[in-house]
């Protein structure tokens, strides 16, 4: 994904351990070839793995190699492009970046081993829906993380809110009566478009459709637009600026100046605020992205990763036994509990339920969604039509009018490199 929900850097480093055969086979050790990416899972983790994988599957020898994001999509398409058995076997993928090395050809379908072995059923759907291309799937669902609501407790208690709001409605009403005192009632900013993808969704719309192979633009829907209007009205509850992102300036140093009352964000970056302000350690609480009512939360953007196996791999068995035993229940609780991810079965959903950031995760990525699933996306968020929308909408401009504008810039964009 073009934006990663996880601040990921560069490091090249390689596990190797000793190991037997397959069960069943006689010969010499085969290596699989593992690409992880940076800050994915800790040294920790992946050296227990490795020990235990290679103990339960004699014969396979990891090579887990760990991969820098800048560059990676260049990387990954070079690597599906090598002579068989010249590259990795298994790859982390972002689950947005799976359209790309669909749409070049590169991947195995692993549909079949989906249904009968890893309980696609149970997936979640922001990492599922972007790994799957008609009938078939090609990304499997490794780890998630998403947007929550990071929440000041003594001001919510200072406002007599007893308990987080379960509706917009009432997320609207608490807000207002945080926004006093000099307090802002939310910090959002103006091009946070990750947030109110979120809300378009909730609303039943979509940033853009497709029909017979073409995409469009479709903020222009009623529900794209009464989702802008919630963002206006919320957003106007605070001081984010209209014309910047989360990023500028970083959320996390607004959060920590002790005058805001919220923010939208994954739990992760409460360890920033607590960095810059220690003493809100103890007074920052997650509840989960309000819905329409209360009987579900609201959808979120769910970035996360996917693993895919080459087409050009030497040997899809031991790239699958790799693949099943990083997505099998064991595993899967594991690296949960040890990097506070999303697990990527509702099922499992459990296994984080003693911390409280990501348990309210887990609530919402249950309903998560991820960007339009067309390998020409990218395009569209290199020079972003939505953020310019949103800005426009919230300095006075006529809400149908830019979504029309907007819209086009995003169909464009989408056709002129061929989508």
């Amino acid at each position: 994904m073009t934006r990663r929900l996880l601040a990921l850097a560069c490091v090249t480093a390689s596990l190797l351990t000793a190991c037997g055969a397959l069960p069943g086979e006689g010969g010499g050790r085969h290596t699989v070839t593992v690409w992880l990416m940076k800050d994915s899972a800790s040294e920790d983790f992946l050296k227990r793995f490795t020990e235990d994988f290679e103990r339960t599957h004699r014969g396979i020898a990891l090579d887990i190699r760990i991969q820098q994001w800048t560059g990676i999509v260049q990387k990954v398409q070079g690597a599906l492009e090598r002579e068989r058995g010249d590259g990795p076997d298994v790859i982390e993928v972002g689950n947005t970046q799976v359209a790309q090395y669909v749409d070049r050809g590169g991947l195995s379908d692993l549909t079949l081993e989906s249904v009968r072995d890893w309980g696609m059923d149970d997936w979640l759907p922001g990492l599922a829906q972007p790994g799957r291309f008609s009938t078939r799937q090609y990304g499997v669902p490794w780890y998630a993380a998403n947007r929550v609501v990071i929440y000041r407790k003594d001001l919510f208690d200072q406002a007599g809110i007893k308990k987080p709001p379960k509706t917009r409605d009432e997320w609207i009403e608490d807000t207002r009566r945080l926004d006093s005192a000099g307090n802002q009632g939310i910090y959002l900013a103006g091009q946070d478009w990750y947030t109110f993808a979120g809300f378009v969704w909730d609303e039943g719309g979509e940033l853009a459709t497709e029909s017979a192979g073409s995409w469009r633009g479709s903020l222009r829907t009623p529900a794209a637009l009464r989702a802008m209007d919630f963002y206006r009205r919320l957003q106007a509850l605070g001081s984010g600026p209209a014309d910047a992102d989360e990023e500028h300036p970083p959320q996390a140093g607004v959060f920590a100046g002790g005058r805001v009352a919220q923010i939208v964000a994954v739990p992760g970056l409460a360890q920033a605020v607590v960095e810059q302000n220690p003493a809100l350690g103890k007074k920052l609480g997650f509840f989960p992205v309000p819905g329409r009512t209360a009987a579900e939360p609201g959808a979120v953007f769910t970035g996360g990763s996917d693993l895919v196996v080459p087409k050009n791999t030497d040997d899809r068995r031991a790239a699958t036994a790799v693949v099943s035993a990083l997505v099998g229940a064991k595993w899967q609780t594991r690296l949960a509990r040890t990097m506070n991810y999303v697990p990527n079965k509702t099922t499992l959903a459990g296994a984080v339920a003693g911390e409280e950031g990501a348990a309210a995760m887990a609530v919402g990525a249950a309903h998560g969604r991820a960007t339009p699933a067309s390998p020409r996306w990218a395009a569209v968020e290199a020079d972003n039509p939505i953020k310019s929308y949103m800005t426009k909408v919230l300095t006075g401009a006529d809400p149908g009018t830019e979504a029309e504008r907007a819209s086009r810039l995003i169909t464009e964009r989408l056709a002129e490199t061929g989508g």
